[in-house]
């Protein structure tokens, strides 16, 4: 029925109104409720009827689209709907088959490999919100993580070798898993009281052990265990102390275990906390010289040096064991005071003159000046010349002065340092304005490794005579190892009154878990091929589980040439960073964390080499 029908539009003559066309109240009302409800029809219409979302962008939005078809008729329009819904249907059936052929890939994936499609996805849409204003938690830039090859290896083809290195990771397994029953959150583990220990190296800041397994962990697939040990990083590893820290130690074996931890899993956590980390001891840079203290209160910013060193001194392998983190702080922080600290320390270096092309170990950091002329390849200057040579690898070769650096330092090594007993045993003396004591440190058998690594570098007509020269280095220090009752090697060994490759003073005989002959094994085996590295470095193991293990873990002795085992009560940090870690790549295939990829830090902890490609690329590795 038509609506005006209902309405009486003509009005009474009994009626009072002020004009002809007004209505009575009755009438008001009842048309009222007949608009009301004609609203309310038309509102109804528009929500619950088809398409009713286009219907309300073209009565509130003026869509084109629906202009376009309500202008060309009932028929065309009918015609667009049953077109519109062919075509969604055909586009459900391509993504119900794409979603199949996606399942179909993934299901064919490892678990490692999903999980890095995940993280990868999650980088993705940060990067995406970044790219439109917005940043993370720590305003770090984004990185394009991209593991490179070779994190973990496959299991070696001959049984034997296959079998000890099993034997090594379940020696890391009992290592780790004593720790964690004893000491979990300390440092480190005493096994033979089964409690807790902590070395003021690292003031108040806890995990020391956590943080150095964390690659190891990683590296012998023991995924759980690392699982566990990212958890405590991510809920308990707080540099927020009021402490003084030993910024030699914490940088090689935090910071470093924390960046290893982090080219390995793609895992945030370990990029934030390492680049934190790396900040809180930038104030230790703080002197006149830029030389860095080698003592810093977190807290304060407040840096010293030991007072045992020469005239107030920083230590050569203190301040020459920064470079290759802080370069790796800087690419993955975007921060480039990382970097600048370190080619500062070049620079100051540079200036200096050098007696016979030697660093002496003290520098004092206010005056710019060596302190005591006192050299070594082993304490107090050891990584020095470790970081001399990686800092070229790790610049994928590129960074020409530090190389040149390095084999000027070696040349003066050999002219003034390296010598021959009587015997025929090659060992690297140590020097004290210009006298030689006969003497080399367990410290110093890293350097066997570290000239085999740098031997393919070295003028044609070198390369030969350093491989051979690497090659009496390992031999001298197994000999160091050979020629004790426990066959391990000790702190210490002389090559004086008589005596080769064995200590004479008791301070000297002690052994604490070192893992520098067995680096050197690693090295050489790597180069060589040569099957007596594998059948020394097995040696070691049986020693180690002879004498060393215990009842609660792994701790060193105190005398080598003992009928017996003293304990110390100390299992080492490096021990499961370091002595673990090159005892098990001794055992596995060369692919295993390739040198072509991957460059080791003092402490053992693999940190890729940046690539010539990236270098113009400061956020992507």
């Amino acid at each position: 029925m038509p609506v005006a029908t209902l309405l009486p539009f003509t009005s009474t003559p009994s009626r009072k109104s002020a004009s002809p066309t007004s209505f009575r109240l009755t009438e008001k009302f009842i048309l009222l409720l007949v608009f009301s409800a004609f609203i309310t029809l038309c509102f109804g219409a528009i929500f619950f009827l088809p398409d009713s979302s286009k219907l309300l962008s073209g009565v509130f939005f003026h869509s084109s689209a629906v202009e376009t078809n309500t202008r060309t008729g009932t028929d065309s329009v009918s015609n667009i709907v049953v077109g519109t819904d062919e075509k969604i249907l055909a586009k459900i059936r391509k993504d119900h088959e794409k979603a199949l052929v996606e399942a179909k890939d993934t299901l064919q994936k490892r678990p490692e490999e999903i999980k890095q499609d995940i993280q990868n996805e999650k980088n993705k849409v940060l990067k995406e919100g970044l790219s439109k204003g917005g940043t993370d938690d720590n305003n770090l830039p984004v990185i394009e993580y991209a593991r490179p090859p070779g994190a973990t290896g496959h299991e070696p083809s001959d049984p034997e070798t296959r079998e000890r290195r099993s034997k090594i990771k379940e020696m890391m397994k009992f290592a780790w898993d004593s720790y964690k029953r004893y000491a979990w959150g300390s440092n480190e583990l005493r096994p033979v009281s089964k409690q807790g220990h902590s070395s003021n190296l690292f003031g108040s800041i806890k995990g020391a052990t956590i943080v150095d397994a964390l690659d190891t962990l990683y590296i012998m697939e023991m995924y759980e265990d690392f699982d566990m040990a990212t958890e405590w990083v991510e809920k308990n590893l707080d540099f927020n102390v009021n402490a003084e820290v030993s910024v030699f130690e914490v940088n090689i074996r935090f910071v470093g275990g924390l960046l290893s931890a982090y080219y390995l899993s793609g895992k945030e956590v370990f990029r934030r906390k390492a680049i934190e980390l790396g900040e809180k001891l930038l104030p230790a840079f703080k002197t006149p010289t830029g030389i860095p203290w080698a003592l810093l209160n977190l807290k304060s910013g407040i840096g010293r040096n030991w007072p045992w060193a020469s005239g107030g001194s920083s230590i050569l392998a203190e301040y020459g064991t920064l470079h290759l983190e802080f370069m790796h702080l800087s690419k993955l922080s975007g921060n480039p005071a990382f970097a600048e600290k370190v080619m500062n320390i070049r620079k100051v270096l540079n200036r200096l003159d050098k007696p016979q092309g030697l660093y002496p170990n003290y520098l004092n950091p206010n005056s710019g000046q060596w302190g005591q002329h006192h050299v070594s390849v082993g304490g107090l200057g050891d990584s020095f010349y470790e970081y001399l040579l990686k800092a070229w690898l790790m610049s994928d070769k590129t960074d020409e002065e530090r190389k040149k650096l390095y084999y000027d330092a070696l040349q003066a090594i050999e002219t003034n340092l390296i010598r021959k007993s009587s015997s025929g045993l090659t060992y690297i003396a140590e020097w004290k304005g210009g006298l030689l004591e006969h003497k080399m440190g367990h410290l110093t058998c890293f350097a066997g490794g570290m000239i085999a690594l740098g031997a393919d570098g070295a003028p044609e007509d070198r390369t030969g005579h350093q491989m051979e020269q690497a090659a009496e280095i390992a031999r001298t220090c197994h000999e160091s190892y050979a020629r004790t009752t426990l066959k391990l090697g000790p702190e210490a060994f002389r090559f004086d009154g008589g005596v080769e490759a064995i200590a004479t003073r008791q301070n000297e005989k002690y052994f604490i878990l070192r893992p520098e002959v067995i680096e050197t094994y690693m090295y050489m085996w790597r180069f060589t091929h040569d099957p007596k590295y594998r059948e020394w470095g097995w040696e070691a193991v049986q020693a180690l589980e002879k004498y060393c293990r215990v009842e609660g873990g792994y701790s060193g002795v105190r005398d080598v040439y003992a009928s017996s085992p003293n304990h110390d009560d100390v299992q080492q940090s490096f021990y499961l960073a370091e002595t673990l870690k090159y005892l098990y790549l001794l055992f596995s295939d060369d692919d295993h964390l390739h040198f072509e990829h991957w460059v080791f830090n003092t402490e053992a902890h693999p940190l890729p080499v940046i690539k010539k490609m990236d270098t113009d690329k400061p956020q992507q590795l």
